[in-house]
This record gives C-alpha cells, sequence and structure tokens, in this order.
C-alpha cells in the first residue's frame, strides 16, 4: 500500500508541477524567450564563426568593453571599437583607452564613425556578434562601434533605446580620444537592431516623434550622417498577421521587450513603429533584406517606398522572388555567400557616399 500510495503521490506531484509550469508559461514571456534565445545563441555562433573565416587581414586599433553609463538610473552598457591602425591626421595621439575628458565635437580630427546595434529579437544577441563584421568596415576606413545594451526581459522598454543614446552621448563627449569625427555618424543596425537603430535616427531627426515618445534626441540632426538597415521591423501592425511557430516567437519577444502581453496595444509598440515617424528631415538611408526573408516584403519595401514618398534619399538592395540562392534573414553576415559580399561592397559604398570619405 506505501508504494502505490508513493506512486499515487508523485503522479499528483508531477501533475501539480506541469501545472505550475503551465501557468508560468501562461503568465511570463521567461519559457518562450530561454528557447528563442537558444536557437539564435546557436545561429549567431555559427555567424560569427563565418565572418571569421572571412576576416580582413588588419591591423587594426581595437578597444573591447569601453563602458558607457549609468545615466538617469539606467544601467550601464559597453561598447566595442574596432578602427584602422593608422589614424586620420590629428588623432594620432588617441589613447589606447578612453579617459574622462570630454571630446570636441568640431570637425576634422577623426574618422567617420558607424555605430551598430545588434540584433536578436530584442531578447538575445551581443555586441560581439557583429564586432567581427565591422572590421570589414575599418578596413574600408571608418571607425566601428558595436554597442551592447540590456535585452529584454532583464529590463523593458524604453531602457535599451535610452541606453544607446546614452553611448551616443559617450562617443560625441570623448570623440577626440576615440579618433572619431562627432559630426559624421553613421547609425546601423540588423534586425531588432536596425528597428531601434531608425527609432533612435526618428528621435534626432523629428522634433514631434521625439515629443511624443520622451526619447530625448542623443545628436543633433546634423551629426546624423546616415542610417544602415539590414533584415529590420519597421512596422509592428503588419506583423500581427503572423501564425505558427513566427507568432509565437515574434510575440514572445513583444511581450518581454514591452513588458505586455497584450504588446500590441501598448504605447511602446506604437512608437517602435518607426514607418510613421519618416519625414523628409531623415538622413540618407539604406536598406536591404534578403528574398527569402518574409520581412523584406512586408518590413523593409514599405519603408524604402515610404522614405522615397517624403523625399529621403533612399539606397536599397533587393533580390528578385526567384533568386538563388534563398537569402534567408540576416543574410548580410554570411560572407561565404557572393550576394553578402556584394551586400558589404554597397554598404561601403553607401558610406563613402554619405560621409564623404
Amino acid at each position: 500500500m506505501r508504494g502505490r500510495a508513493a506512486a499515487v503521490g508523485g503522479v499528483i506531484a508531477a501533475a501539480a508541477g506541469l501545472g505550475a509550469a503551465a501557468v508560468w508559461v501562461r503568465s511570463s514571456p521567461w519559457p518562450a524567450v530561454m528557447v528563442i534565445r537558444a536557437v539564435f545563441d546557436r545561429d549567431a555562433r555559427r555567424t560569427v564563426a563565418q565572418l571569421e573565416r572571412h576576416a580582413p587581414p588588419g591591423p587594426f586599433r581595437e578597444l573591447h568593453d569601453v563602458p558607457y553609463g549609468p545615466v538617469a538610473g539606467r544601467p550601464a552598457g559597453t561598447f566595442d571599437l574596432i578602427a584602422p591602425a593608422t589614424f586620420a591626421p590629428g588623432d594620432a595621439t588617441a589613447p589606447d583607452h578612453p579617459t574622462a575628458a570630454g571630446g570636441s565635437v568640431g570637425r576634422g580630427a577623426g574618422r567617420p564613425v558607424v555605430v551598430w546595434v545588434h540584433g536578436g529579437a530584442w531578447i538575445s544577441g551581443s555586441k560581439g556578434h557583429v564586432t567581427p563584421y565591422l572590421r570589414h568596415l575599418a578596413t574600408a576606413g571608418y571607425v566601428g562601434v558595436a554597442v551592447d545594451y540590456t535585452i529584454a526581459p532583464e529590463a523593458a522598454y524604453p531602457t535599451a533605446v535610452g541606453q544607446l543614446g546614452d553611448a551616443l552621448a559617450h562617443l560625441v563627449r570623448h570623440a577626440d580620444e576615440l579618433g572619431i569625427d562627432p559630426t559624421r555618424i553613421v547609425l546601423a543596425g540588423d534586425s531588432a537592431g536596425a528597428q531601434v537603430a531608425s527609432q533612435l535616427a526618428a528621435a534626432i531627426v523629428n522634433p514631434a516623434y521625439a515629443a511624443r515618445t520622451g526619447i530625448r534626441p542623443a545628436l543633433e540632426p546634423e551629426q546624423l550622417a546616415g542610417l544602415v538597415l539590414h533584415c529590420g521591423i519597421y512596422d509592428l501592425d503588419a506583423m500581427t498577421h503572423l501564425t505558427g511557430v513566427l507568432e509565437w516567437g515574434f510575440k514572445s519577444a513583444l511581450w518581454a521587450y514591452t513588458g505586455s502581453r497584450d504588446w500590441s496595444a501598448t504605447e511602446a509598440a506604437d512608437s517602435m513603429s518607426t514607418i510613421r515617424a519618416v519625414t523628409g528631415d531623415f538622413p540618407p538611408t539604406f536598406i536591404s533584406g534578403g528574398n527569402g526573408d518574409g520581412l523584406t516584403a512586408a518590413q523593409s519595401v514599405p519603408l524604402a517606398e515610404r522614405m522615397r514618398a517624403a523625399a529621403v534619399p533612399v539606397t536599397t538592395l533587393f533580390w528578385p522572388a526567384d533568386h538563388e540562392p534563398s537569402l534567408a534573414h540576416e543574410y548580410q553576415f554570411k560572407l561565404d555567400y557572393a550576394d553578402a559580399r556584394e551586400a558589404l561592397d554597397a554598404t561601403v559604398r553607401f558610406l563613402d557616399e554619405v560621409t564623404g570619405t
């Protein structure tokens, strides 16, 4: 009897555990986030390995885990900086590590800088996933900065946007030390990072948007030379029609990032749809996405069309639907493919144009 009672007790305990787990799944985004992170981190490791197979020879001047913040109670973050080993005239005395001294905002000393916001559905990823790509931009003469921010659900919106603004302010203050030109800043991002980069740009050039969202502009409009957006999300309304595993993943990520299971009804979701914030004051913008990525037709192409309608100078790189190989999400980092290398060349040509390099 005791054995049967113990077995029954075990079944009851297991059922209770499953019930508690089911409640946790329904009441928290954490279970889904852990699954999505595992998948994304696995894919990111593969992508980094592929980037490293195509690593340019260098040499480079590199700073890693440089701190910025905290500001106004937001968590501190870090960034990596990748620069050509040879500095432009006037910045050859830049130290190996930043100090507390302020930087000049005047043009002339440093190189143009590309500040890259990593992707990962707002709930995964790190600066280390894009730092290898920035070495290619450094080869072309640019300073690349990959910024880390606090991902969700560890911090909800708008913490990451505020942190990235803090990082931009840090770069401007320390421009001389870092060897960058604070009047030639290009914001860039991939996937969710492209959404955040577009949001930072909107706050800088669109005062009405900044006032409505409460996002403090991190730069003056004339400091923002351009915008590079790969495989991003700019219209959250268009994402409410997803089905299947894509719906589950996207809604789980937005639940974690906005802090609300009913994310589509939040002010955060409204302000994240930067396609509605486009005006003619946006900087020249480069937009790309793969033909095998559903976000291209649903997000990247409509954003490009909206920008052109507002007379924003837009450069696009898209492929026909039947292009082979089919280029999936984040194709631009897969440098084993000739199309990804073409995208890199096109990105550098765009940077040369908008920064006058």
